[in-house]
């Protein structure tokens, strides 16, 4: 078998700027075990950088928690209290990445998750969506990812109320990201 590790990636190296308006960081998780809670993340701010190498190549977001969307604001008010997650505890959560990998069009972003004071390390599953070039004359690439967490590696334990909710949050980011002039 051909050895296929992918060196690095198709793109212009530098530092590529979020789009926000083509951002979206999305959650799912358990409620009582039978079906799932959706959310998002409207204050999402990332920064691309890469590099002539895969070893070279970074990714960092910051996520306000605060800015959390379950579609229903008494929820999203009781999540973000001082009996569950605690916003005033854990403002942001934020991602630097310390590696990735690839073979065969198939990538892997490591990384280290920070909520709050913890930090844990992650693995996200990572597709590049496309390349375009734009009528003003930008190029944009557009990357999926994939990634899961135990809310309680996060000390984010809710007490009585775990047997109502899932411990594993399952995260879905679609971001577009601009490339340098």
């Amino acid at each position: 078998m051909t050895d296929t590790t992918i060196t690095q990636l198709p793109l212009k190296p530098g530092s590529w700027a979020l789009d926000a308006s083509h951002a979206q960081v999305g959650f799912a998780v358990r409620h009582l075990g039978v079906a799932k809670v959706r959310g998002r993340f409207a204050d999402v701010d990332a920064k691309l950088t890469i590099g002539a190498t895969l070893e070279e190549t970074a990714v960092e977001a910051t996520i306000g928690i605060a800015s959390i969307d379950t579609g229903n604001p008494d929820r999203d008010a009781h999540v973000l209290s001082a009996e569950l997650v605690d916003v005033e505890r854990r403002p942001t959560m934020a991602f630097r990445s310390t590696g990735v990998r690839g073979v065969a069009g198939d990538w892997v972003l490591d990384g280290d998750l920070t909520i709050g004071d913890v930090t844990r390390p992650i693995t996200l599953d990572v597709e590049l969506g496309g390349i375009a070039d734009f009528v003003d004359g930008t190029r944009h690439a557009g990357f999926e990812a994939r990634g899961e967490l135990r809310r309680k590696d996060f000390g984010i334990d809710f007490g009585p109320l775990n047997a109502m909710l899932g411990d594993v949050v399952k995260i879905e980011l679609d971001l577009e990201f601009v490339e340098p002039s």
